[in-house]
């Protein structure tokens, strides 16, 4: 796994969806998919091999530990987004509803989709 994807997840924002050839990690704020494992089986023994990365646990905990448990419906997301170089760092993260969450990361796919790596960009946030 490369240390992209390693830091994309650890951020609490990489999430897992099935295709038709296997299950995948989803980046919401690039929109790339990167394959995981080919059945519900071999990713239980990915997810046993390295939860701390696929699942963002270090990152959630630290944030649970200082600011309070993650109700069901929200996620952590950042503030300065993980793909501009947002830390890993509790402080960098906010509680939202997961699918304004959802809504807000898709907005900064879609203006760096065509964006060369290493590109100046600007973001509209809305």
């Amino acid at each position: 796994m490369s240390n992209f994807l390693k830091k994309v997840l650890s951020g609490c924002g990489g999430q897992f969806c099935l295709k038709e050839d296997g299950i995948y990690t989803f980046d919401p704020e690039t929109g790339s998919f990167d394959y995981l494992a080919p059945d519900i089986n071999e990713w239980c023994k990915k997810i046993l091999e390295d939860y701390e990365v696929l699942t963002g646990y270090p990152l959630a905990n630290a944030w649970q530990k200082k600011y309070g448990s993650i109700p069901a419906g929200y996620r952590l997301v950042p503030k300065v987004p993980f793909v501009v170089g947002g830390e890993y760092e509790p402080d960098n993260l906010y509680l939202e509803k997961s699918t304004i969450a959802m809504k807000a990361r898709a907005n900064i796919a879609l203006q760096i989709r065509d964006v060369p790596d290493g590109s100046n960009i600007q973001l509209t946030l809305k």
